[in-house]
Order: C-alpha cells, then sequence, then structure tokens
C-alpha cells in the first residue's frame, strides 16, 4: 500500500533518511526520525547503494493515466460555463450525455456518460436538478390565486367528500 503523502514530501523523506545514514545513524532510529518502517529503510539503503540517488526519485502513481489533461479539463470547464446553448444545444440543461457528447466532440475522448459525474465532481461540479418552473410564470397571479382562491375551493365539502353509490 503506497503510503500517505504527496510523491514529492515522499522523496524529501526517503533523501533524509539517507542523510541520516551519513550521519551514522542506525536503521531502527532513522525509522522512527522519519516514521516509517525499518524494513523500508532497509530498502532505501540497497536501492541508493546499487542505483544511486536517482533511486529515490518519486516515482509515477500508479495506475491508469487520467483521459483529459488538467489543461484539456480547464477548457472543459469554460465551455460548460458558456452554457449548453452555446455548444449548439436547444437549452441550458446539461445532461452528462451532453457533456460526455461535447468531450468526444472537442477533445476526442470517449466517456460513458455514467462515469463521467467523476470528472465532474474532481473538477469541484455536483449534480443539480433545476427546477421545474414555466418561464412565463407569473407571480402576482399566482399569489393572487393562493390568498383568494384556494381558500374557497379548499373550505368547499364537494372537493373532499366521496360520492354516493348508487345501491
Amino acid at each position: 500500500m503506497r503510503p500517505h503523502g504527496s510523491a514529492v514530501s515522499l522523496e524529501k523523506r526517503r533523501r533524509r533518511a539517507i542523510e541520516l545514514l551519513k550521519q551514522g545513524m542506525g536503521l531502527s532510529a532513522i525509522a522512527r526520525s522519519v516514521r516509517s518502517s525499518v524494513s523500508s529503510v532497509h530498502r532505501w539503503v540497497q536501492d541508493w547503494r546499487t542505483h544511486g540517488d536517482a533511486a529515490l526519485a518519486s516515482k509515477p502513481v500508479p495506475g491508469r493515466p487520467k483521459k483529459l489533461s488538467a489543461r484539456q479539463q480547464g477548457r472543459l470547464l469554460r465551455l460548460l460555463l458558456q452554457g449548453a446553448i452555446a455548444c449548439g444545444y436547444p437549452n441550458e440543461l446539461w445532461t452528462l450525455k451532453r457533456i460526455a457528447s461535447l468531450i468526444r466532440k472537442e477533445f476526442g475522448v470517449q466517456y460513458h456518460p455514467s462515469h463521467l459525474w467523476r470528472v465532474l465532481q474532481s473538477c469541484g461540479w455536483s449534480c443539480q436538478v433545476p427546477e421545474r418552473r414555466a418561464i412565463q410564470r407569473d407571480e402576482e397571479a399566482i399569489a393572487h390565486w393562493k390568498r383568494h382562491k384556494w381558500p374557497a375551493i379548499k373550505q368547499s365539502p364537494k372537493t373532499w367528500r366521496p360520492h354516493r353509490v348508487p345501491r
């Protein structure tokens, strides 16, 4: 399992361990000092003795590389902020399918819409559902209806009483 910390901080830790070794400290004292196991320090020392300072350098992070670079992600965010209409869609609603299509068109990278939310989450975006309100909504008319008509409808016994069932 990879220890916590950035690649740079882990490299600093390995280099510090070798410095302490050069000063004459023992492996267990070095391990306590750099907060590592004795076996790790022993492995670092062996690698350093056989391969030199290059053995202490940061290793690449394991795992599949990202499909979009940081620069491409920044460009994607700028495109998303321009709005869906600016990108050729009929309304301002961004769906995962639309974003996947935009990424395929702009960057030539294929994402499955179900997994695209991870990319958006890493960029600081979250899932949002738009309010379902008409554009033509008249707030004054709605307030008037709620204040004057709704109480009369609500108090009317016809609205809640069951109909008679013929025998």
